[in-house]
């Protein structure tokens, strides 16, 4: 779809990709219907470029013969269970930028290297960036993360080039499931937990979401140590996968301290990339990101030392395991982008002894697996926000022993209090139940809206209270 002259598009959400892909489509010549729950703060200046707001509505407009919506309209949305009926197609704004794609003058677009999965796609991206542009590559990350992936593969060179090389996308579930001609020139999918359920309906129909990335890939990344995607990959043409311990041939993985390639190197031995001990960003987790990146990096022919300087120049990112400060002896760590049981127990899994702080909206999530893998760590918890009843039921049944602090927050509760007050008390529980040598982990394990902005506000917030309990 490259001709957009004449077409009517409804464009339904108009987030942050809603906006960008509306804009792509008006100056492509496109006819714009605007829809969303109410006015947001971009309508003036997309109907000042031609956009037609319809307000809120449930049924597509006739002549509308694409609907683009945003990640966050779930599939039962009145409006798009309408265009399903009616056999009008509705995409997702990555596949809308797939097909937009600007090329050079010999007809080649900016090849994707993919990545998804329940937890570690913005670091493994971010790292993949970090390598590119070790190598002299013009790449950026985009899509879930960073810039609207239309307006990347839209941008042109002053000669009318592509502006980038390669493009390392973030693909969500979400995403995903409005995708349907995306070929990444590599993909990884690297893990898949118990996530997004109240979006998708069951977990199948959220795996197979995640799934759909390697569909037209023609070659697949996924971690060994997770079976789901593992055994995604492995009915894949060319799987290669990454692990923690020794690599076997078609793996990258760690032997003696160091990152080795034995998918891609010539040398059947394999050839190392990097000294685990560079790299900047802590825990295993953070290791199987970094031979994630390292394999689409090689999957696109980066020199193995330019894989390697880009891993050690990559420092994470914010709200993801930071050290905050240490105070009398104890680091407080800063992880609220832990926003699934999942990722939360990758983080708890970097530190032996934790004072933890979860709660928020678990959003249909089990969180027995998680207090039962982690008991044994667990030095005290200190539980917030709406869905803290659910992790402090689990930790009864599997953590008995283990002192446990609730901290009242919101009407439901009998008061009223802002998020910083109750950050506030979240850190003097957690100062209180910690010892030296302790962390005291903000790792949540779940979503964070029921009090907070977002994940990174809530990280804001803790940290600002770290800092003002340490003056």
């Amino acid at each position: 779809m490259t001709e957009l002259s004449g077409r009517v598009v409804a464009v339904a959400g108009l987030g942050v990709s809603g906006a960008a892909a509306a804009r792509v489509l008006l100056a492509g010549g496109a006819r714009v219907l605007l829809t969303d729950a109410a006015e947001p703060p971009v309508l003036a200046e997309l109907t000042a470029a031609g956009g037609t707001w319809l307000g809120a509505v449930s049924r597509v407009p006739d002549g509308v013969d694409l609907v683009v919506t945003s990640p966050g309209w779930r599939p039962d949305s009145p409006l798009l269970v309408d265009a399903a009926g009616r056999g009008i197609e509705v995409i997702g704004e990555p596949e809308l930028a797939w097909r937009l794609r600007v090329r050079d003058a010999a007809g080649n677009a900016a090849p994707w290297l993919a990545v998804t999965g329940t937890n570690g796609k913005t670091t493994t991206v971010t790292m993949l960036e970090s390598i590119l542009l070790a190598a002299a590559r013009r790449a950026v990350a985009a899509g879930n993360v960073g810039r609207a992936l239309v307006d990347v593969v839209t941008a042109r060179d002053d000669d009318g080039t592509p502006a980038f090389d390669v493009v390392a996308v973030e693909l969500s579930s979400f995403q995903l499931h409005w995708s349907s001609s995306l070929a990444p020139a590599a993909a990884a999918l690297l893990n898949i937990a118990d996530d997004h359920t109240d979006w998708h309906g069951s977990f199948e129909a959220y795996r197979d979401a995640k799934a759909k990335i390697l569909r037209l890939a023609p070659l697949a990344v996924a971690d060994a140590g997770d079976p789901v995607a593992a055994s995604l990959v492995a009915a894949h043409p060319h799987p290669v996968t990454v692990t923690l311990g020794e690599p076997a041939p078609g793996q990258l993985g760690v032997r003696a301290g160091a990152l080795v390639d034995r998918a891609f190197s010539a040398d059947p031995a394999g050839q190392v990339l990097l000294e685990l001990s560079e790299l900047q960003v802590r825990g295993p987790h953070n290791t199987v990101n970094a031979l994630a990146a390292a394999a689409l990096a090689l999957a696109a022919g980066v020199p193995a030392a330019a894989v390697g300087a880009g891993l050690a120049a990559f420092s994470g990112g914010a709200h993801r395991n930071v050290l905050v400060r240490s105070v009398a002896g104890v680091d407080y760590v800063d992880d609220s982008k832990a926003t699934n049981p999942h990722a939360a127990g990758a983080s708890l899994a970097s530190y032996p002894r934790v004072v933890w702080i979860a709660g928020g909206l678990l959003k249909g999530a089990d969180v027995d697996p998680l207090v039962e893998a982690v008991a044994g760590r667990l030095a005290g918890v200190v539980l917030l926000g709406r869905d803290r009843a659910v992790i402090a039921a689990s930790l009864a049944r599997h953590a008995p022993s283990v002192p446990v602090v609730t901290v009242p927050s919101g009407d439901d509760d009998g008061m009223v209090g802002t998020a910083e007050a109750t950050m506030t008390q979240v850190v003097a529980a957690a100062a209180g139940l910690a010892r030296p040598g302790d962390t005291v982990l903000l790792a949540p394990a779940a979503a964070s809206m029921d009090q907070f902005t977002d994940y990174a506000d809530r990280g804001r917030r803790f940290a600002e209270a770290v800092r003002a309990a340490a003056s």
